[in-house]
């Protein structure tokens, strides 16, 4: 219990001293998670074109409210449901689609979170004097390679695409056509292990971090 108020002390700190950093390092990752996917494709595929909110939405509260089936079942749905997409045409329908569900958009907020904290505490101890001498541990490491693998796909893979041959694959694949079937299926199982492994790589160096910031006074 120690060790864990420690840790939460370290957070409380850097949040209160740096939450202008937590802010805009949350916010910042957050749009990147779901902008890189679609610059990506535009860039690699054919620019996008089209945007869409998905216009059931304003039916959703009745829906968790009404006696249709279990509501495990209705919230299982809701948490899988697309809630935007972006598209590209091609000549013989779509080129390349992207959606975010409710799920991808829990994950990202995740990630933004944990990125923002991260760099908060990183801040905050540089500033009382950490940074001379200072290197950075296995778990800072791994909050640092995690932040750059949010940023620049890894963390977004785990979303549903339209039009790449995949349900769910890394941003980075997205960009490539002609792919065979079995390196699709291997990408898919990628996303799947490498989504939570930089969750895991963040929340370490986040701990690790506020275990250094919580053992000193403010």
């Amino acid at each position: 219990m120690h060790g864990v108020r420690r840790v939460l002390e370290g957070i409380g700190q850097a949040l209160r001293a740096r939450w202008g950093v937590f802010a805009a390092v949350g916010a910042a990752v957050f749009l990147l998670d779901i902008l890189v996917p679609v610059l990506v494709l535009s860039v690699a595929r054919k620019p996008v074109d089209y945007f869409m909110v998905n216009p059931w939405l304003s039916n959703l509260p009745g829906y968790l409210a009404s006696g249709k089936g279990l509501l495990p079942e209705r919230l299982g749905r809701a948490w899988e449901l697309a809630l935007f997409w972006f598209s590209a045409n091609g000549t013989f329908g779509i080129e390349w689609g992207f959606a975010v569900t409710a799920a991808d958009l829990a994950r990202f907020a995740l990630t933004a979170a944990l990125i923002g904290t991260y760099f908060a505490l990183w801040v905050h101890r540089r500033d009382r004097g950490g940074a001379p001498g200072w290197r950075p541990t296995v778990g800072q490491q791994g909050g640092m390679l995690g932040a750059v693998g949010s940023v620049f796909g890894v963390a977004t893979g785990g979303c549903t695409v339209m039009g790449c041959g995949a349900p769910v694959i890394p941003v980075v694949g997205l960009a490539f056509v002609g792919l065979s079937s079995g390196t699709l299926a291997w990408l898919s199982q990628l996303s799947i292990v490498a989504t939570p492994l930089v969750i895991g790589g963040m929340a370490l160096g986040v701990v690790s971090l506020a275990w250094r910031v919580g053992g000193v006074p403010e």
